[in-house]
């Protein structure tokens, strides 16, 4: 490994203590054990079942650890790697995850933007940025959380796509306790409650994302021949030149017809239709697709309703999803990012886990499955991380607000020397 991965250290602690003061404790020696140095960067993810004393979190980390940049949120559960273990997640359960890095020749910059901040979709992209308080020219990349009611969610992913068009953006939601209906958001030394927070990360870093949307498509790509706002009226397959473009409903009957009676059933609840993300591309692989939720169909007229705009000339493709097919597709994404990368072993410094509250135990009916499988492939990498209600993350260049996702940041030194 070189001197500049030498001299970055990431870390992640975990405790599972039902006590608020006894799981500080126990994460702040943890980091201490693993990092002597004051860290550049921190993030905090706590569980909702400390909903009722959110306000009480930061008191107590500040009175043991001092840290210039700190964001971090509420979740429905919490992930992180304890000392001498493996990456745990934390379902539904009292813990609190901490993650801390060192950070040399990188420049960190937190920010909250209130909902009224956030500039219209018709401002310049220097709106942005001024709110943001990075240049582009910085080549910065994003990691988020926000308030799940705050609506604006997907104007803020827009509008940092346009700024900052080659920035990679990962992150989720913040989860709201069911007891008091009210999420979690950590800015430096406040909680807020309604917003985003976030930190812009530049300099000597690079933001690897991997996107697990946990389908696999069915039948073959069909393109938009007609359809308004989120109705997609009709259909032609692609490559055939000869076949007469048809409903929506009349497409997804014929594919029906041809599955095995198991995917027959599993299209009764788990139907989805992934939108392709790259108009130009020829030969499309699953992970080209934004996969987006059936709203309905009309029986008098085959038009289908989904959960997204559609564009006349965007090719789509039916898909399913179930546990085999989330485990499948992240097994195939990190082995492709293992052979793509071809860096030396354990130059990523640590990485983060943004993953669905549908995901998890009750998709795997085991725990810990997707940080485990990520630590078969990224052996020794701290990963730290929530459960979230959306996902955020790019793919095919443009950031979306993802569902039963799974989104992982992966942090690594950008400098040559630290590579090969």
């Amino acid at each position: 490994m070189s001197a500049t991965a030498q001299s970055m250290q990431w870390v992640s602690a975990l405790s599972t203590r039902a006590s608020l003061e006894a799981a500080v404790r126990e994460v702040t020696d943890q980091l201490r054990q693993q990092l002597p140095a004051t860290p550049d960067l921190a993030m905090v993810f706590i569980s909702s079942a400390f909903a009722s004393e959110y306000a009480r979190l930061l008191p107590l980390l500040n009175e043991v650890i001092s840290v210039p940049c700190l964001i971090g949120c509420s979740g429905g559960g919490v992930v992180g790697t304890p000392v001498r273990g493996s990456t745990l997640e934390v379902e539904q359960k009292p813990a609190l995850s901490v993650c801390a890095a060192t950070l040399p020749d990188v420049v960190v910059k937190s920010f909250y933007l209130r909902e009224d901040d956030l500039p219209d979709l018709d401002s310049s992209p220097n709106d942005w940025i001024e709110q943001v308080g990075v240049s582009p020219a910085d080549s910065p990349s994003f990691i988020l959380m926000a308030d799940p009611l705050t609506s604006g969610i997907n104007e803020l992913l827009q509008g940092l796509d346009f700024a900052y068009p080659d920035a990679v953006k990962v992150g989720g939601l913040a989860s709201v306790s069911s007891f008091q209906r009210s999420s979690g958001l950590f800015f430096d030394d406040t909680l807020q409650t309604e917003g985003i927070v976030g930190v812009a990360l530049s300099g000597n870093i690079v933001l690897d994302a991997i996107v697990a949307q946990g389908c696999r498509p069915i039948g073959q790509t069909f393109r938009v021949v007609a359809g308004e706002r989120n109705i997609v009226l009709e259909l032609e397959a692609v490559g055939d030149l000869s076949a007469a473009p048809q409903t929506p409903l009349v497409v997804l009957q014929n594919i029906l017809k041809e599955l095995d009676e198991g995917d027959r059933a599993l299209a009764q609840n788990s139907l989805h239709i992934g939108i392709a993300q790259d108009g130009f591309k020829e030969n499309l692989n699953p992970g080209d697709f934004l996969i987006r939720n059936l709203l309905g169909v009309d029986p008098k007229v085959g038009a289908m309703a989904i959960a997204d705009r559609i564009r006349v000339g965007q090719r789509v493709q039916f898909h399913l999803r179930d546990a085999r097919t989330s485990a499948d597709d992240l097994e195939t994404l990190l082995s492709s990012y293992q052979h793509q990368t071809q860096l030396e072993p354990l130059t990523e410094i640590g990485a983060l886990l943004f993953s669905c509250m549908g995901r998890g135990e009750g998709l795997y009916q085991k725990p810990n499955f997707d940080s485990h499988l990520f630590n078969q492939y990224l052996e020794g990498v701290p990963l730290s991380g929530f459960f979230c209600g959306g996902e955020i993350g790019p793919v095919g260049g443009t950031t979306f607000l993802h569902g039963y996702t799974s989104v992982f940041g992966i942090c690594r030194p950008a400098a040559k020397s630290a590579q090969a």
